[in-house]
């Protein structure tokens, strides 16, 4: 991976000469990000982030963090133990820079050792683990980081809109797809080109299903303006 998402956010802190993200998926054409969004404070922030921010306590783990605007907030705001990791180098150096206490390059998958009150997955944050196939692995992992009495608040989006409806009301889905909410990113930034991922934007009644299945309960937290959804994620 070239880290073009880690250095449009390391640019953007350091001033030099940031540009938009182009980012493509599988199923939508290319949209351009402004890198000042990742930025944002909590008055910037969508509810359900800031729902999120307000439901978090006790030792945190910021899961792809990105710039560390959240890590930022409930460190400074509400002061907790934040760790703030991210697969992108550049992104930690940028969260440094601004200021996170902790912040690690570190793939959540392969964390041990450590355990935390509070886990979370906020822009989308559990569609990292890229297929629908590989989400009992994922909530397993997830699961071990988990204090007792712990809590994973994580938000998607319900993609099915994105489909074509028929007279029906039902929605034409490509055969080839093995979960509607499956994508390939695409992202690119001043000229240059990631390598194609995974991604995967999950309904709320799949993840319940899939956190039920692998010993965890499942609670709908808050519903967004647009398919999207704030859930959290405990043991009984």
């Amino acid at each position: 991976m070239k880290d073009l998402f880690g250095k449009a956010i390391l640019d953007y802190q350091t001033n030099n000469n940031p540009q938009d993200l182009i980012t493509e998926t599988s199923i939508s054409e290319e949209d351009e990000m402004n890198v000042a969004y990742l930025f944002r404070d909590y008055n910037n922030m969508p509810k359900l982030e800031q729902k999120a921010l307000q439901m978090a306590k006790g030792k945190v783990l910021d899961v792809g963090c990105g710039a560390g605007s959240h890590s930022l907030y409930l460190q400074n705001e509400k002061k907790l133990d934040v760790t703030a990791v991210d697969i992108s180098a550049n992104a930690i150096e940028a969260c440094k820079l601004r200021g996170v206490n902790k912040a690690i390059t570190q793939d959540v998958m392969k964390m041990e050792g450590e355990k935390f009150d509070t886990i979370l997955f906020l822009m989308n944050g559990a569609g990292m683990c890229g297929r629908l196939n590989k989400i009992s692995d994922f909530l397993q992992q997830i699961k071990s980081l988990l204090n007792d009495g712990g809590q994973v608040l994580l938000d998607s989006s319900d993609i099915i809109y994105m489909f074509d409806e028929d007279e029906d009301g039902g929605r034409w889905i490509p055969t080839d797809n093995d979960y509607y909410g499956e994508v390939v990113f695409n992202i690119s930034y001043k000229g240059e080109h990631e390598e194609p991922f995974n991604w995967m934007y999950i309904d709320y009644n799949t993840l319940q299903n899939a956190v039920i299945a692998n010993g965890l309960q499942c609670e709908l937290v808050m519903e967004g303006p647009h398919y999207d959804y704030l859930a959290k994620l405990y043991c009984l």
